[in-house]
């Protein structure tokens, strides 16, 4: 729907992260230890894939995990923010020099394409992996965005990926609207575990498999919320969002709205993380044109 108040400003959020690229790193704890769990449970995953997406990488940093995790590998660092892609190939260049045996795992090879995940310039049925760590909460239609990676996957190839849940960022959310007295968007909108399985059915997953966890980060006051969150270039980029200055006083009244929340001396701010993977199943065979199968069967007298 073009009109829902919550739709993302893909321009905004382009600007955002792009702004937000030399930061990134030093301020992305959460993303840090989310992507430690999802190479963990790669572990638990007979694979061997020739190529690997990492759909919206951000500074790269999942992208080089997975190419020394799959040496042979040839990984695609996909991101709509072009200074991310910049600060990979930074991080390619700066971590692979401390590896002796850079040249023999592949670090030096670098596929950098920026595009939108909801619309990926990549072949049908060319990629073995697909992996998309926090990403996915940045696109409006979450359909699109899983049937372009059910299109790249190869039969039988894996979709890994994590987002975020509603529950994220609640204190900010119930704070700001309190805050603001209006009906202005000041969190973005996320899906709900069970939706986002229904929606991996659709594209033509087999077995989805999902599951939640929640993090919570602990500030003294709300200006370091809201410095992390620039610092990785999360910013409200919803359509619903306030234009302009919200009026003099606003900060003020978030603060003392944030203040209920207040625990052991700390401010939380709440990340329900959402892990998810599926796979594409295998093709069916194709049949001659006017050929039926024939289920026969067995029974026992």
């Amino acid at each position: 729907m073009t009109d829902d108040i919550y739709r993302i400003d893909k321009a905004r959020a382009r600007a955002s992260f792009g702004r937000a690229a030399e930061t990134y790193d030093a301020a992305a704890i959460l993303q840090k230890q989310v992507r430690e769990e999802m190479l963990g449970r790669l572990d638990l995953v007979k694979l061997n894939p020739q190529m690997i997406l990492d759909a919206g990488c951000g500074t790269g940093l999942g992208s080089h995990a997975l190419q020394r995790k799959y040496p042979a590998s040839q990984v695609v660092s996909l991101d709509f923010a072009y200074p991310m892609l910049q600060q990979t190939r930074k991080t390619y260049s700066s971590i692979g020099a401390l590896h002796l045996l850079k040249s023999l795992v592949g670090l030096t090879k670098q596929n950098l394409v920026c595009a939108d995940i909801e619309s990926l310039p990549i072949s049908n049925s060319s990629v073995s992996l697909v992996w998309s760590n926090l990403a996915i909460q940045w696109c409006n239609d979450l359909d699109a965005a899983l049937q372009q990676f059910h299109r790249v996957l190869q039969p039988e190839g894996l979709l890994m990926f994590s987002t975020f849940g509603p529950d994220t960022l609640r204190e900010l959310r119930v704070a700001t609207s309190a805050a603001s007295g209006s009906d202005y968007t000041s969190v973005s909108r996320f899906i709900d575990m069970h939706d986002i399985g229904d929606a991996l059915v659709r594209a033509g997953f087999n077995a989805p498999v999902l599951d939640v966890e929640r993090f919570t980060l602990t500030y003294d006051d709300v200006k370091s919320v809201m410095r992390d969150l620039k610092s990785i270039g999360a910013h409200n980029a919803t359509d619903g969002r306030a234009r302009g200055l919200l009026g003099r006083g606003f900060f003020a009244k978030l603060e003392a709205e944030y203040e209920q929340f207040r625990q052991d001396g700390k401010l939380p701010a709440t990340f329900e993380v959402v892990y998810g993977h599926a796979w594409r199943a295998k093709d069916k065979e194709a049949l001659p044109d006017g050929a039926v199968p024939i289920n026969f069967t067995r029974k026992k007298y």
